[in-house]
């Protein structure tokens, strides 16, 4: 997105690319490309609503790394339909696997468009969007994707869960660049005193890239910056961990995965470092942080989380409380699985608009989408807007959520607990330029 450093796009490219190295060679079977049937449904007033689904469900990044915005879509579509679907119509769902490969990607976007005949895409999470120049040429509005490369910033017709203000007219951002904001530096600077960042990284290109773009918003908000580089294959994050206790690091940032954060937290606990807080992203913002942090207590309880959308556990928010009462059989719950839910209101709210002027249809929904009206889907997310600016702005005024996980402290408050009001906590910040 336009409006902030995309900590959680970059950081599974990042991800990915160290992952893809490790995996050299292999291959997903076709199976893995195979859409989901939808579920039959009664007699409705009218043709089905069809929309079709994305998601890199099998990639190098892992199985379930990429299905939380499916998941929560299908949830929401699930309970529309219960409730009458679209002016009596149904949603009919499509989902399709694209395996993270760009091959997989057209496949599906030729599935979905052509032979499907989708009258939109929603809630898109692909590691590698090869097709989305042709989603865009046919006009197909793409609502709610997750920004994980530049094509949101690129191309019309496809609107990201995040906004941008980019010109969209087929190439990233402006000439090539794009832009983000600092407010989560700010806001850890402004409100915890923090005043020195460690960024950890892997000895590997995408990791090290990923890196240097936080060193620089955090020596833009006036950080003392310690960077850190362990070896792919022989990391010893124990060293990592006594340098960061020796030098009073307030602030954790990381380019790895989520295996290598589990273990540099580990030894973290083992040398006695004692942190403000180690920070992840939103793909991380997820109920599997007592799993994938057992053995280091001390460092999980200093995780935060921050992203652009009201925190999953906020069950006090109707918005929220909804989301969870219709995903009560989930066996986890993520920040992503509400972004998708999210995403499926938009299109929803588009679509009710077109049924009530006479039909559903790709163009109508398209100008739904296109109006210049920003969206928070009843407050799940922050105001998203979509504006085409010659130039990018030098400063703007961006919001942030923020959650830090808590354990059970035996009054059932385990899970991510919110930090202040996402819609107040608010910076009037640079935005950097950098390379996508």
């Amino acid at each position: 997105m336009s409006s902030r450093l995309r900590s959680g796009g970059l950081a599974l490219l990042a991800t990915a690319a160290l992952l893809a190295a490790a995996a050299c060679g292999s291959r997903l079977p076709e199976s893995d490309f195979e859409e989901r049937p939808p579920a039959p449904r009664g007699t409705q007033e009218g043709p089905p609503v069809r929309v079709g689904i994305i998601a890199s469900a099998t990639s190098p990044v892992g199985g379930s790394a990429f299905t939380g915005p499916r998941d929560g879509a299908e949830a929401y579509f699930e309970r529309l339909n219960d409730r009458g679907g679209v002016g009596g119509r149904p949603v009919e769902v499509h989902t399709c696997d694209d395996g993270g490969s760009g091959v997989g990607n057209n496949q599906c976007v030729r599935k979905l468009l052509d032979e499907k005949k989708v009258v939109a895409l929603v809630a898109t999470t692909s590691l590698d969007y090869a097709g989305a120049p042709r989603v865009s040429k046919a006009g197909v509005p793409d609502i709610g994707g997750q920004p994980i490369g530049s094509a949101y910033d690129t191309y019309p017709h496809l609107y990201g869960i995040y906004g941008s203000l980019s010109p969209r007219t087929g190439k990233p951002g402006w000439d090539g660049k794009l832009v983000g904001g600092t407010e989560v530096y700010r806001y850890f600077k402004r409100e915890h005193g923090a005043r020195t960042a460690a960024v950890v990284s892997y000895n590997q290109a995408a990791s090290a890239a990923y890196a240097r773009l936080v060193k620089r918003g955090l020596e833009t908000e006036g950080y003392d910056v310690v960077t850190e580089q362990v070896d792919f294959a022989l990391p010893n994050f124990r060293a990592v961990a006594a340098d960061l206790k020796d030098r009073g690091v307030d602030l954790v940032f990381d380019a790895m995965d989520t295996h290598g954060n589990a273990q540099l937290c580990e030894a973290m606990d083992d040398v006695g470092a004692d942190i403000t807080a180690k920070v992840t992203n939103v793909q991380n913002w997820s109920s599997t942080v007592a799993d994938d942090y057992k053995d280091a207590p001390r460092c999980r309880n200093a995780l935060w989380a921050t992203g652009a959308s009201r925190n999953y556990e906020d069950t006090g928010h109707p918005a929220v409380r909804e989301f969870r009462d219709a995903t009560k059989g989930a066996k986890t719950h993520s920040q992503w699985q509400l972004e998708g839910w999210a995403a499926a209101m938009w299109f929803t709210d588009a679509a009710k608009s077109c049924s009530a002027a006479g039909s559903v249809t790709r163009a109508c929904v398209d100008r739904f989408m296109s109006r210049g009206e920003p969206y928070d889907a009843d407050g799940l997310l922050l105001p998203v807007t979509y504006e085409r600016r010659e130039r990018p702005p030098k400063t703007r005024e961006t919001c942030v959520s923020v959650a830090r996980w808590r354990d059970d402290d035996g009054g059932g408050g385990e899970g991510w607990v919110t930090q202040g009001d996402m819609n107040r906590t608010c910076f009037d910040v640079p935005q950097l330029s950098y390379q996508p």
